[in-house]
Parts: structure tokens; C-alpha cells; sequence
């Protein structure tokens, strides 16, 4: 590979989100600044006889409200973009595209990238968003409307609602977005890949700036049904806000959560150029798999801390710089304290500073949309000084509390960051981990 294309950097220039706590980028960091939970009882089914009741849904979210302003991703004088989806866009896509588009074009409004399109080729854009279970509740709905009507009642969008790349498509027929376009699906590390994808991608020069993230909706019977019957969700019915306890001693299992999260990443270089605001920098990207099990981590999470450091030598840089760790922390009774072990062995020399959190305490978990979601605050505690705080942790593991890390329990914590790490595992044993620096 040529030498100039490997010194490539990678710019943070845009950032959407519909989740949970806030259907922007804006709404959910303030949520999450202040510790507010968005975790309640399950609306979009009848979950009664189900042991898990409570769910982190998105709620009143209409992708096809009209945009503030129009963009031209097609150049000036052509057809403007008004809104995410028409209404015959959203009847022909499944909810986690609905979403995902919807986040996806609040990330490039939000990269300023609209007004210099004449500077970047569409070829030079791409598109890589995942999706960890794609439409499974098109999936199920469609299967009964067979069931009952038999084949000609079979929907002819049923494929793209429910095939998990639609969402990558879709995005970039919205976007003019003609480079690299794909869609990873890895589980719960998902959009941690699509991240550390695209920015492989960027540094290789296949693509100048990528749209990257993931977006899940599988709140639906079968899938809270098939994670109780694994025993992995939260039974923590009657207190939803507190069911997701992350390094608690009372934790039972993590809650279900939809959303999704998406980052503009660009060629530095040309963010600089073209005056962006830039977020941070995409430093360092490890990904390793465990080879042990399938949905347990390996012992003493050797695959995830391979993985972190896998990140922080890719950044080159020292444990030491890093003042946040994102964590994967799902509020199981095995995983968390695995993970936090990991993060205590790769940071062992510098725990003293060091602040380690769990967005899910507030979301629930995203899934294919966690990667993401764990990346937002990794990125915006480098741009704020904010570190977002684990809530419902009262009681602390004595297992995790000998481990000497700061969980950052219950209230957010304001202080310098310059670098970040992110955390994102899944089902399968692959892992997936990020590192931010301040640009």
C-alpha cells in the first residue's frame, strides 16, 4: 500500500441519533449528560406471560417530519431532500431502516457536508451501516399475514423490509452516496465494525468520507421472547428505570432497547479544507474474536482485551492518554464483571483518572446500534468534558470494586478527556473496540 494513503486521518464530522432518550443527537447527549432513563414497559406487543415486560423503545418517532431546511446532496437547482422518508418510503421499509435513515441524514445535516458537495465526488462517499437482526419484526408480521392469507397476501416490499443492507441502500439513494456501501452484521458489535470498517476504508483512500453506524428494532415477541428464554433479560418488571444495573450486585440481565446511531467520518485533510467542525478523531480500531463460545465471553475476556489493545496500538498510543472507557457493559451477572477485569489488566498502569461507564443503563441495548451508541460517548465526553454516568448503581460488586476502576456511578463527571475507547461485543465471540482522540 502505497505510503501516503496509510498516514491517512480520519475526522469525526457529523453525528445523528434516534434512541431511546431523544430523537436527535441533541436530545439524547442532554438525556444522557443528565442520567435520565428511557427504559419502560413494552408497548409495540402485548408482552403479557413474557418474564421480561420492559423494553428502551423509541417513542413518536415520524421519519417523515419535514427537515428544518431542505439539502441538495445532487447539487443546487436539483431536487431537494425535505424529509427522511415519504410516506410510501416508510410503508415500503422495516422500522430499523425508518430509523437509521432518519439518524443517518441528521449526521450528514449535521457534517455541514451539504454545501460542499462540489468539492468530493459521490463516488468518493460511502455508506456502511449495520444491522445486527435485521426486520425481524417484518419478519414475524409477515409470516402470520401468509399464514392467514396464504401467498398472494405476501407483501412484494416484504424483502426490503426486512433484509438487513436496505438500510445502507436506502441512505445512500437518499444521500448521492456512490462509494464503498455495505452493511456488517456481527451481532452486538455491529456498528463498532461499521466504524472501524469505514475507517480502514478512509485510510486505504477506497473513499474520502464514510456514513457509518448501525440500527436496530426488534422489540417483537419472538426476540424479547427467545432473550428470556436464554435467561438474559432483566425481570426487573415493576421498575423499569432501574432494571439496567451495570456492575450492581443486583443486576439480572440487560433490557431490550431499538434506536440508531450514525457518525460522518472524513479524510482529515479534507474536513480541514473544507472548514468542518470536527468532533475528534477516529484514532485506532482493534477487532479479534474469542474462538470459545457463543455467547459467553472467554475466560478473563482474554478476546476483549486483546481487542482494546489491539485499538490503542493501532492509535499509537499510550493506555495512559485514555481518561474514558465506553463500555460494552450489557447489566449481565457474568459479562460485566469479565469486561471490567479486561479494562483493569489493559489499563493497570493508569487506573487512577480513569473513568469507565455504561450507556446502557439508560438506553437498554441496542444491538446491532450499541457499537454506535457507546461511540457517541466516547466522542462527545473528548468534545464536551462530560462523562456520561452508569445510573441504578447502588450497590457496587465487590468482585468489580476490587478491581480499583471508577464506574462513574449515578451522576456524570465533567473533565478533560483527550482520548476515548469503546467497547462493543456480540454473540459469536467477535469484538470490536474504538479509539478517539481530541483532533
Amino acid at each position: 500500500m502505497p505510503a501516503s494513503l496509510t498516514t491517512r486521518r480520519v475526522a469525526i464530522t457529523g453525528l445523528g441519533a434516534v434512541t431511546p432518550v431523544g430523537l436527535s443527537a441533541a436530545s439524547t447527549w442532554e438525556a444522557l449528560a443528565a442520567g435520565r432513563s428511557g427504559i419502560g414497559p413494552i408497548t409495540r406487543f402485548d408482552a403479557t406471560g413474557c418474564t421480561a415486560r420492559i423494553a428502551g423503545e423509541v417513542r413518536e418517532y415520524d421519519p417523515t417530519l419535514p427537515l428544518r431546511e431542505p439539502v441538495y446532496p445532487r447539487g443546487a437547482g436539483t431536487d431537494p431532500v425535505t424529509a427522511p422518508l415519504s410516506p410510501k418510503d416508510v410503508r415500503k421499509l422495516g422500522r430499523f431502516s425508518h430509523l437509521g435513515v432518519g439518524a443517518g441524514l441528521e449526521a450528514y445535516i449535521d457534517s455541514g457536508l451539504d454545501a460542499h458537495r462540489s468539492l468530493v465526488p459521490s463516488e468518493r462517499i460511502g455508506v456502511n451501516l449495520g444491522v445486527g437482526l435485521g426486520g425481524l419484526p417484518e419478519i414475524v408480521a409477515m409470516h402470520e399475514t401468509w399464514r392467514v392469507g396464504g401467498f398472494r397476501k405476501i407483501s412484494p416490499f416484504f424483502i426490503l423490509q426486512s433484509a438487513p443492507n436496505i438500510l445502507a441502500g436506502q441512505l445512500a439513494i437518499v444521500l448521492n452516496c456512490r462509494g464503498p456501501n455495505m452493511s456488517i452484521a456481527s451481532a452486538c458489535a455491529t456498528s463498532g465494525h461499521t466504524l472501524g470498517e469505514s475507517a480502514r476504508a478512509i485510510r486505504r483512500g477506497d473513499a474520502d468520507v464514510m456514513i457509518a453506524g448501525g440500527a436496530e428494532a426488534v422489540i417483537t415477541q419472538v426476540a424479547v421472547g427467545a432473550f428470556a428464554q436464554m435467561k438474559a433479560l432483566s425481570t426487573r418488571n415493576d421498575e423499569p428505570q432501574r432494571a439496567s444495573r451495570h456492575y450492581d450486585a443486583a443486576r439480572d440481565g440487560f433490557v431490550i432497547g431499538e434506536g440508531a446511531v450514525v457518525f460522518v467520518l472524513e479524510e482529515m485533510e479534507f474536513a480541514r479544507r473544507r472548514g468542518a467542525r470536527i468532533y475528534a478523531e477516529l484514532l485506532g480500531y482493534g477487532a479479534t474474536a474469542d474462538a470459545h463460545h457463543l455467547s459467553s465471553l472467554a475466560p478473563d475476556a482474554e478476546g476483549s482485551r486483546r481487542s482494546m489493545q489491539l485499538a490503542l496500538d493501532d492509535a499509537g498510543i499510550d493506555a495512559g492518554r485514555v481518561g474514558y472507557v465506553s463500555a460494552h457493559a450489557t447489566s449481565t451477572p457474568g459479562g460485566d464483571g469479565e469486561e471490567a477485569a479486561a479494562i483493569a489488566s489493559v489499563f493497570a498502569g493508569s487506573r487512577e483518572g480513569l473513568h469507565v461507564s455504561a450507556v446502557k443503563s439508560m438506553t437498554g441495548h441496542l444491538l446491532g446500534a450499541a457499537g454506535a451508541l457507546g461511540a457517541f460517548t466516547a466522542v462527545l465526553a473528548i468534545d464536551r468534558g462530560v462523562v456520561t454516568p452508569t445510573i441504578n448503581l447502588e450497590n457496587l460488586d465487590p468482585a468489580c470494586a476490587a478491581l480499583g476502576l471508577d464506574f462513574t456511578a449515578g451522576t456524570a463527571v465533567k473533565k478533560r478527556v483527550d482520548a476515548s475507547l469503546a467497547n462493543s461485543f456480540g454473540f459469536g465471540g467477535t469484538n470490536a473496540s474504538l479509539v478517539f482522540g481530541r483532533a
